[in-house]
């Protein structure tokens, strides 16, 4: 299983805008995406910071997207 890299909140969005994914709302700094094919809601954090290691995992599993094609 290849390593999670740093990532900025910018380039998370990038990905799940790439996989189909739209913004439905915002809340706070907060931002939820909607995936409508396979039914995917994902919270993404908006701050200056990257995003830590587990709360990126845990974007990755809520996007239900593997891995690879997640980092793709």
């Amino acid at each position: 299983m290849p390593s999670l890299p740093s990532l900025k909140p910018r380039d998370v969005e990038k990905i799940l805008l790439q996989n189909d994914f739209y913004i439905k709302r915002q809340t706070g700094s907060h931002r939820i995406y909607h995936n409508i094919q396979n039914n995917a809601i994902v919270v993404v954090p908006f701050h200056n910071q990257d995003i830590p290691k587990g709360t990126l995992r845990s974007i990755v599993r809520q996007s239900k997207l593997s891995l690879g094609a997640f980092l793709k």
